[in-house]
């Protein structure tokens, strides 16, 4: 199946001010759009971040696997519309396309990555270009709660193709980000227009026309979900790996938005709004605290 590409080049264009040179050096943000991106190689900065407002989480044994901008922070999401104001950004290419407003179907960037085994079981092709955050997490209540929202350009044209890029939360090897009710893991096939539609936000320029909806370059995304571990032993260090993927080839990025890794509950998801709508309405609270410590 042919897929026309955007190269990293002419994604340089959309950025007349930073340019290439900045852009690559991690910190180029798209002027144009309220979501703010800072790229970071610092896996330990990253999981930090995610759980320094909750005192009952502890770390350790930090590894970042992916492309030199294919992570970092994210904030002013709310504003944006993907219904998380701020947090950690996973890509399986470059996360500084992630900024609004979406002028193409296909932005992306091919680093070369390997794919992850924990990836491969939640589709049913190879995965590549494969960003995972892993750390070792110990609980004081023994449960474990993600609030993440995940979003792609392989939205719409390439719905329940092979082009299935996967994302997933691993607790010593068992994946929690699941459809809310289900075993069913979140992934482009799993949640879209057609399946799972009401957990769905319809981005695509191809279908919509611009300006699109929402301001963020990614043609769908989902509704702020919860990923939940619970009933674990209380102190118990166990192993979490959060990471995203392309599947089949390299090619369109996809992206997960973190907000946070806690031991106690977030309020009761919400649906994020357009852009254009104001008053936004969703999860920011959950991770309002949220320290980030940027760094490229």
């Amino acid at each position: 199946m042919l897929r026309n590409l955007i190269s990293l080049s002419s994604v340089a264009r959309s950025f007349p001010v930073l340019g290439m040179a900045t852009m690559l050096l991690g910190t180029g943000v798209n002027a144009a759009s309220a979501l703010d991106i800072t790229t970071s190689t610092d896996g330990t900065a990253l999981a930090n971040a995610l759980v320094s407002p909750f005192p009952g989480v502890s770390i350790s044994n930090v590894n970042l696997v992916g492309g030199s901008t294919s992570a970092g922070f994210f904030s002013n999401g709310m504003s944006s519309g993907i219904g998380l104001d701020e947090g950690i950004i996973l890509t399986s290419g470059d996360a500084q396309l992630a900024p609004g407003p979406n002028v193409t179907d296909n932005a992306t960037l091919d680093f070369g990555g390997a794919g992850d085994a924990d990836l491969d079981t939640l589709t049913t092709d190879s995965t590549f270009d494969a960003t995972t955050l892993t750390f070792d997490i110990t609980t004081t209540t023994g449960d474990i709660f993600i609030q993440y929202a995940f979003a792609s350009e392989e939205y719409n044209e390439f719905v329940n193709s092979s082009f299935n890029d996967v994302f997933g939360f691993f607790v010593d090897g068992t994946n929690i980000a699941l459809i809310p009710g289900t075993n069913t893991p979140v992934t482009i096939n799993n949640v879209n227009n057609n399946l799972n539609s009401q957990f769905y936000n319809d981005n695509d320029p191809s279908d919509l026309g611009t300006p699109t909806p929402f301001d963020i370059e990614y043609d769908g995304f989902t509704n702020v979900f919860t990923a939940t571990a619970t009933g674990l032993v209380p102190g118990q260090t166990y192993t979490l790996k959060l990471g995203v993927a392309d599947t089949a080839d390299f090619s369109l990025d996809s992206a997960v938005f973190i907000s946070a890794v806690a031991d106690v509950p977030p309020p009761p998801p919400g649906t994020p709004e357009p852009a254009t709508v104001a008053g936004l309405v969703a999860l920011g609270a959950f991770g309002a605290t949220l320290k980030r410590r940027k760094n490229s």
